[in-house]
């Protein structure tokens, strides 16, 4: 078994049991980004989207109404389970899922006028690989939405962000700086159109429910956390009850 496959059956092993808590999720299920991301596609006339590792389906089904398709896509097919009777319950009837992983899309070339992806990025093996297959799938002057938590950049508030992420969820690979995004897009040959920056706040025991952390490692995180430098605390917005805050970002990009 390669490392990537390694990589692919922690993550979809990860994710499988959790799938339904995904779908529950305020922080999934709400947020000035996908509140966003339909105001972006408003107005116009889209075949098809692409949302590249959908998870519990909030992204599709928040532009489901504006396009005549969605393929949901993930690497999870209990994550696809859960999507297809929440759009049945939701009475979507314009969505579709297919299995897979990010690195290696199941579509032909030029297939969709739209990608997005929410909250997905951060655990695919190689991102800049999977940026050129979102090109490929793309039609010409198609567009991409990404949307993600973002890395300070300084390392030390780096250093505690990948620390915690990987402590709460052993599947993260890493939560990118802004300007590493710039360079996966660049060297994908996707033109940055837009990038907004936000806030989102993590509540301590429902960011560790979601992926049902061992106590040993919730015990960890909170040593990290209490042992952080006021520099990292202020940054965060650390409480006492554990509960932070993070830097998300949305970019828009064009195949040109």
């Amino acid at each position: 078994m390669t490392n990537k496959q390694s990589h692919h059956r922690a993550v979809d092993r990860q994710f499988a049991d959790q799938a339904n808590a995904y779908l529950g999720s305020a922080v999934h299920a709400q947020g000035n980004d996908l509140q966003r991301l339909a105001r972006l596609l408003e107005g116009d006339d889209f075949d098809s989207v692409l949302d590249l590792g959908c998870g519990a389906g909030h992204a599709s089904f928040a532009v489901a109404a504006q396009v005549r398709e969605v393929v949901a896509y993930d690497l999870s097919d209990k994550m696809l389970d859960v999507v297809q009777h929440a759009a049945r319950d939701r009475d979507i009837d314009n969505l579709v899922v297919q299995q897979g992983v990010a690195e290696s899309l199941p579509f032909d070339d030029e297939s969709f006028d739209v990608v997005i992806s929410r909250y997905s990025a951060h655990h695919w093996y190689d991102v800049g690989k999977a940026l050129r297959e979102v090109k490929r799938v793309l039609k010409q002057g198609g567009r991409a939405i990404f949307m993600d938590v973002v890395s300070p950049g300084h390392p030390v508030l780096d250093v505690h962000l990948q620390t915690i992420e990987i402590l709460r969820d052993t599947s993260h690979v890493r939560d990118y700086t802004p300007g590493e995004w710039l360079s996966f897009f660049t060297e994908a040959g996707l033109r940055v159109q837009t990038v907004t920056s936000d806030r989102l706040h993590l509540e301590f025991s429902s960011w560790i429910a979601r992926m049902r952390t061992p106590e040993s490692l919730v015990t960890a995180i909170r040593v990290v956390q209490e042992s952080a430098s006021e520099e990292v605390k202020l940054h965060f917005e650390l409480q006492p009850d554990g509960s932070f805050t993070s830097d998300i970002m949305m970019f828009e990009v064009v195949k040109s």
